[in-house]
């Protein structure tokens, strides 16, 4: 089973832990338009890794081979993100069937659910925990 972990605990993982990473999921035009976790304040990267394709949506073929390219190891933590949990949760999946057996989800995602407006980021997630992000 594949725990889903707060975006706080996430935050303390990668930035305590020398072989924790993040992997963000989502796709370019997220990343470019709605921002990105911030890891500089941990010393790390963030591993941008689409789970799914522009524009139909189909599952990357090459998911775990820029895993693997990242030099994320098979015994390390890897904490995946996406908008929301859902894409982060499948592709969680996807590497601990691959092999990574220490794989999270990342609760609520970057921006969380929708609020009665429709709008993100206020409720759940990352921003809505103030933890540090860019713009892509």
């Amino acid at each position: 089973m594949i725990d889903d972990i707060s975006p706080a605990a996430t935050w303390e993982a990668v930035r305590g832990r020398p072989n924790a990473w993040l992997v963000d999921v989502r796709t370019p035009m997220e990343w470019e338009h709605i921002g990105v976790p911030d890891l500089s304040g941990a010393g790390k990267a963030l591993v941008r890794d689409s789970w799914q394709l522009p524009p139909a949506g189909q599952v990357n073929p090459d998911f775990i081979t820029t895993l693997e390219k990242a030099g994320i190891g098979k015994t390390d933590e890897v904490y995946f993100i996406c908008r929301s949990g859902a894409r982060s949760m499948a592709a969680a999946h996807a590497a601990y069937d691959a092999g990574y057996h220490n794989v999270h989800n990342v609760a609520d995602g970057f921006e969380g659910p929708e609020d009665a407006t429709g709008s993100r980021g206020r409720l759940a997630g990352w921003q809505a925990s103030e933890l540090p992000w860019s713009r892509g």
